[in-house]
C-alpha cells in the first residue's frame, strides 16, 4: 500500500526545502513527503491525489503567500481532505491571524518560524498530530467487514463497539448492496443470520455477542493475575485518570470496562472546552490517549462487565460477567452513567432502528442528506447537533425549555447559531415514536399543539442515570442510585451503622472501607470531564492513605 502523504507548501524556495528536509529526515520511512510552491499548486496536487484515492495525513503551509494565503489554502484543502491534519507556519507577527484560523480553517496547530531545533519544537507536535490522524485512518483494503441492516439494533451495537474501541472496519448495509450479498454467497452465509463480521483471514462470526467479538479483535477479556493493589471499575475519564496515576505511582492496577475507553464522554463528537485542546477533541480520541498513557505505565485493561462485589476480610472481590473474579485491597467505582431512555410509546421497540442514545460518531455518516432530530439541550446534545450538521441536510434540536442558555455552554450556543442547517425547536417534546420495522415519524408537542413529523433518525441526550444495581446493599446510594461517599454518608450527623473504622471516611470513600467512587456515578458530582479526571486522580491519593493503614 502507498505510504500516506505529507504536503509542505511555501513560496520561499529556501524555506520550503528546509521544511521538506526536516520532514523527510524524521518521517520519510513511513510517509511520502511532497511539496508545492503556492497555495493553488498545492490545491491542484490535492485534487489529483483525491482522484487517485491516495491518503494525505498532514498539510504544512506558510501563511504569507501571494494569491492564496495559508489560511485560505487550508480552508479549501479541508473540503478535499477533511481528516488531514492542518498546520500553519507563521511569523510572530501573524500569531493573531493563526489563532483566528483555528475557527475559520479549523487548523490543528500553528508553528512560529524558525523552529530550531526540530527535535524539540517541530517533531513532537507533528508526531502527536500524525498519531491522531492514524487513529481514525481506515486504509482502502481494510480486512474487517461488518454486514448488517442499518435498522438493526444488533448491527448498531457491533458497529458502536468496534468504533469506540478504535477497531477499523468496513460496514455494508445489506439493503441493495451487491458486494455485501456476494460476500455472503461466497462464504455460504445465511442473510437471515445478520449481522455478520468477516475477518481478514476469511473466517466469520454470525450474530456475535460482544464478548466473543472482543476476543477475536484482540481485546483482552481475562485478567493476567488474581490479585491487584487496585481494581478500577469503568474506563471513563475518572477511571482512566485513576489508572494513569495509580499505575504511575507503582500500584498494580486493573481496569474493568465492558465497552470502550472513554465512558459516556467517549461518545461525544467534539469536546472543545477541555484544558489543553484549543481545537477540540473527540471523546473517543481523549479516551484513546488516556488508555495509551495508562497502559504505558503498566495498567492492565480487560473488556468485561462487573456483575458483583464482595468482601472477605481486607480483600475486595469484583465478580465478572464470565464467572471469574479478581481481588484487590482497593476498588474504585467509576462506571459512569448511561443516557436516560425516552419513556414514550414506540421508543423501546425502535431503539437501534432509528432511535439512538449517544451514537453521533457511529451513525452520522448513515444520515447523509437526511433530516436528523436531536433531543436535549445540554452540551452533549449541542456537540452531537454540530457533528450531524456536517452530514445531514437539516438538524432539528428539540428542547423542552425556552432555549439553550440555561443548559449549554455559550461557545456551543454561538456555534449552533452560526450553523445554518441547525434549527432549534424550543418548548417542544417528543410524545410518540412511530414506525414498524424502523422509525418513520415522530409525534411532537410544541407551542402550536401536536404535529406528526416524518423522521428516520432521532438521537437522544436527555440526562443520565447510574447503573449501580449490581453493587451490594452495604454500599449506600441515594434515591436515584448515585453512590454516596465521604461527608454525604452522614445522616443527621451520624455515620452508617456498618462503618467500623476508627476514622472518618475519606472524601471519596464509600460506606464500604477501601471502596472509593469517582466521576459521574458519585452523588453530587459535577458532570464535566475535567471534574471526573480530577476525582479519579484524587481517589488514588486516598487509596494510598487506606493502604498505608495495613
Amino acid at each position: 500500500m502507498a505510504r500516506p502523504i505529507l504536503l509542505a507548501v511555501d513560496d520561499d524556495v529556501g524555506v520550503l526545502e528546509a521544511v521538506v528536509q526536516d520532514l523527510r529526515r524524521h518521517y520519510g520511512a513511513a510517509y511520502r513527503v511532497m511539496r508545492a510552491a503556492s497555495g493553488q499548486a498545492a490545491l491542484d496536487i490535492l485534487t489529483q491525489l483525491k482522484m487517485r484515492e491516495e491518503a494525505v495525513a498532514l498539510l504544512v503551509s506558510d501563511q504569507r503567500m501571494p494569491g492564496i494565503t495559508g489560511v485560505e489554502f487550508l480552508e479549501r484543502a479541508r473540503e478535499l481532505y477533511p481528516e488531514a491534519r492542518r498546520v500553519l507556519l507563521t511569523a510572530y507577527a501573524d500569531t493573531e491571524a493563526a489563532i483566528r484560523a483555528i475557527n475559520t480553517a479549523r487548523i490543528h496547530y500553528y508553528l512560529n518560524k524558525p523552529w530550531d531545533p526540530p527535535e524539540e519544537k517541530l517533531y513532537p507536535v507533528l508526531s502527536d498530530l500524525l498519531e491522531d490522524w492514524h487513529a481514525g485512518y481506515q486504509p482502502r483494503f481494510e480486512g474487517l467487514r461488518v454486514i448488517g441492516h442499518r435498522w438493526s439494533l444488533k448491527d448498531h451495537k457491533i458497529r458502536n463497539f468496534l468504533s469506540r474501541n478504535h477497531v477499523p472496519y468496513r460496514w455494508f448495509d445489506i439493503a441493495g448492496n451487491e458486494e455485501a450479498q456476494k460476500l455472503l454467497t461466497d462464504r455460504q452465509l445465511d442473510p437471515a443470520g445478520l449481522p455478520v463480521v468477516i475477518f481478514a483471514d476469511g473466517s466469520s462470526l454470525v450474530d456475535p455477542d460482544l464478548d466473543a467479538l472482543a476476543g477475536r479483535v484482540g481485546l483482552r477479556v481475562q485478567a493476567t493475575q488474581n490479585f491487584y493493589d487496585m481494581v478500577v471499575v469503568g474506563a471513563g475519564p475518572a477511571g482512566l485518570a485513576a489508572a494513569v496515576y495509580g499505575a504511575s505511582e507503582g500500584l498494580r492496577t486493573l481496569v474493568i470496562e465492558p465497552e470502550a475507553p472513554g465512558g459516556q464522554a467517549g461518545s461525544s463528537s467534539r469536546i472543545e472546552n477541555y484544558l489543553g485542546f484549543p481545537s477540540g477533541v473527540t471523546g473517543a480520541e481523549l479516551g484513546r490517549r488516556a488508555h495509551t498513557q495508562a497502559s504505558r505505565f503498566g495498567a492492565e485493561f480487560v473488556t468485561q462487565r462487573a456483575t458483583g462485589l464482595r468482601v472477605d476480610g481486607q480483600y475486595r472481590f469484583v465478580q465478572l460477567a464470565d464467572g471469574r473474579e479478581v481481588s484487590s485491597h482497593v476498588v474504585l467505582l467509576a462506571p459512569g452513567v448511561q443516557y436516560r431512555k425516552l419513556d414514550i410509546p414506540g421508543a423501546a421497540q425502535l431503539t437501534g432502528r432509528g432511535i439512538y442514545y449517544g451514537a453521533a460518531l457511529v451513525e452520522a455518516a448513515a444520515c447523509r442528506d437526511e433530516e436528523v432530530f436531536v433531543v436535549g439541550g445540554a452540551n452533549s446534545a449541542g456537540q452531537a447537533a454540530l457533528h450531524f450538521a456536517k452530514f445531514a441536510c437539516k438538524v432539528t434540536m428539540l428542547v423542552r425549555g425556552e432555549g439553550l442558555s440555561a443548559t449549554m455552554s455559550k461557545y456551543l450556543i454561538d456555534e449552533i447559531e452560526r450553523t445554518s442547517n441547525i434549527v432549534l425547536a424550543a418548548r417542544t417534546q417528543v410524545v410518540e415514536a412511530m414506525g414498524r420495522e424502523r422509525l418513520e415519524a415522530l409525534r411532537l408537542c410544541g407551542p402550536e399543539g401536536e404535529l406528526v413529523a416524518p423522521a428516520s433518525s432521532l438521537f437522544v441526550f436527555i440526562g443520565a442515570e447510574p447503573g449501580t444495581c449490581w453493587l451490594p446493599p452495604c454500599i449506600l446510594r441515594d434515591e436515584k442510585g448515585f453512590v454516596l461517599a465521604g461527608p454525604d454518608l452522614r445522616v443527621d450527623g451520624k455515620l452508617p451503622e456498618g462503618w467500623r473504622e476508627p476514622r472518618e471516611p475519606f472524601l471519596l470513600e464509600t460506606s464500604l472501607p477501601g471502596v472509593f467512587v469517582a466521576g459521574d456515578v458519585r452523588h453530587g458530582s459535577v458532570k464535566r470531564v475535567a471534574s471526573a479526571v480530577g476525582e479519579g486522580s484524587i481517589a488514588v491519593q486516598f487509596a494510598h492513605k487506606y493502604l498505608a493503614g495495613f
